[in-house]
């Protein structure tokens, strides 16, 4: 610990620094999410007329009841989540909990340990109401939950076993490495952070998401068909291609690409393929081929790459200040190592100052999707491509009507008005049937 003076002036710049900006963030997430409900609530009455050919009235309030609910809920998490925030940081709930796992099991790795674990327990008690609030009140009003409580409590089961078996010995060799690396620990930490996660993009298609659902081989001979000539026409391999039956979880439908290099394999929600017909499966596989096209995806890998290893840099020269502790309200140990204290301050405490670039990132992920469907459109119909996100809009009730300032900062997807604006000029399909927003492919 290189500054002993535990109350000095750096530690109290920051101490307000994290405050002001606690608030600030806050307030304009409730500001946001305000003019959100306010301009979704404000059209729930009526349909954008580009839509009144393909959507019924009554499919574009659930879209809106749907959107606003969970906007509500949003702020009310938004607002548990600060007030936590505070109980960890300044009001010295980290500290105690440090403090009394020491006498139990002294200084060292161990107690490190058990500081993580015992955070994601009590964080995770924490979140649980409003988990299953979520999951059985909200989703289950508006017809999308299809677990069971046995079910959800042996996903939760299964993910807290699967926590602890990859997770434990990643924290274990990183904390290792902080206090036996030398300057540069955070550099060999990087490395080893950066290797784990391109080695879970190779095991998780086959190894981790089995545990939870399961998967069969494509039997559509339709879809098929389309699917294997529109990877040939693309120049595009997969492992194969497969039907996840996300049902027995949810009636929300997608389809996605998961793995890496030769492990990559094409998913498909079952209720994905009982809403679109083959050419519009065709239509929602080039949107994803698109990302590949334009090296999003590698694009993404290497923006975490430099994110990640900035993020580490940064914590190797903050674990090393007294200020940086006491300045979070956390007492730091003397006579102890302080990595895992380091580490859950900087995991806790970054979210806060790096909120306000979303919008930076928001736009750029719109501007893949864009990009996305413009090639799309180059394999595949327009009218199939558009006709398909319209299912999915209604099928995944997100509003047509958000607000655009919202839309600015959050959203990571373009509004169904102005990405089916680019798709077809001349007007939207008729598809007799009605759209709304999506859980984006």
């Amino acid at each position: 610990m290189r500054d002993t003076n535990f109350f000095s002036e750096p530690s109290i710049m920051l101490t307000t620094v994290f405050a002001v900006t606690l608030v600030v963030g806050l307030l304009l997430k409730f500001w946001l999410g305000s003019r959100q409900i306010r301009h979704v609530a404000q059209h729930r009455g009526h349909l954008p007329a580009a839509f009144t050919q393909t959507m019924t009235l009554a499919a574009h309030q659930k879209a809106a009841d749907y959107t606003v609910a969970k906007a509500r809920l949003g702020l009310i998490e938004m607002a548990l989540g600060a007030a936590v925030l505070l109980g960890w940081t300044l009001l010295g709930g980290l500290s105690t909990l440090n403090q009394a796992l020491m006498p139990w099991l002294g200084a060292g790795l161990v107690q490190q340990l058990a500081l993580l674990v015992g955070f994601a327990l009590i964080s995770g008690l924490i979140d649980l109401p409003l988990s299953l609030y979520q999951t059985f009140v909200l989703e289950e009003r508006f017809g999308f939950n299809k677990m069971a409580l046995k079910l959800w409590l042996l996903d939760a089961i299964k993910g807290s076993l699967m926590g602890a078996l990859i997770g434990l010995p990643i924290a274990a060799l990183i904390l290792w490495m902080m206090g036996a690396s030398g300057g540069l620990w955070w550099l060999w930490a990087w490395c080893v952070w950066m290797g784990f996660n391109l080695l879970l993009l190779v095991i998780y298609p086959t190894l981790i998401a089995p545990l939870f659902n399961k998967f069969t081989p494509l039997q559509d001979e339709a879809v098929k068909a389309r699917v294997t000539a529109l990877m040939q026409r693309c120049g595009f391999a997969a492992k194969g291609l497969f039907v996840m039956d996300g049902s027995k979880r949810s009636a929300h439908a997608n389809a996605y690409f998961t793995g890496f290099g030769a492990a990559k394999r094409v998913v498909f929600f079952d209720t994905l393929l009982s809403k679109l017909s083959p050419a519009e499966v065709e239509a929602v596989l080039a949107h994803e081929l698109g990302h590949f096209k334009h090296k999003h995806i590698i694009k993404r890998i290497v923006s975490m790459f430099a994110m990640s290893l900035a993020g580490f840099a940064l914590l190797g020269w903050l674990a090393g200040q007294s200020w940086f502790y006491t300045g979070l309200g956390v007492m730091p140990n003397v006579a102890a190592p302080n990595d895992a204290l380091a580490l859950l301050l900087f995991l806790l405490v970054m979210p806060v100052f790096s909120f306000f670039i979303s919008p930076l990132l928001a736009q750029l992920s719109r501007q893949h999707e864009f990009e996305a469907d413009a090639y799309a459109m180059q394999q595949t119909s327009g009218q199939d491509l558009a006709s398909a996100l319209l299912k999915l809009y209604e099928d995944n009730a997100s509003t047509l009507t958000p607000d655009p300032v919202y839309v600015a900062f959050y959203y990571s997807h373009p509004g169904a008005s102005e990405r089916l604006a680019r798709m077809l000029p001349g007007g939207l399909p008729n598809t007799g049937s009605a759209p709304q927003p999506l859980a984006p492919t």
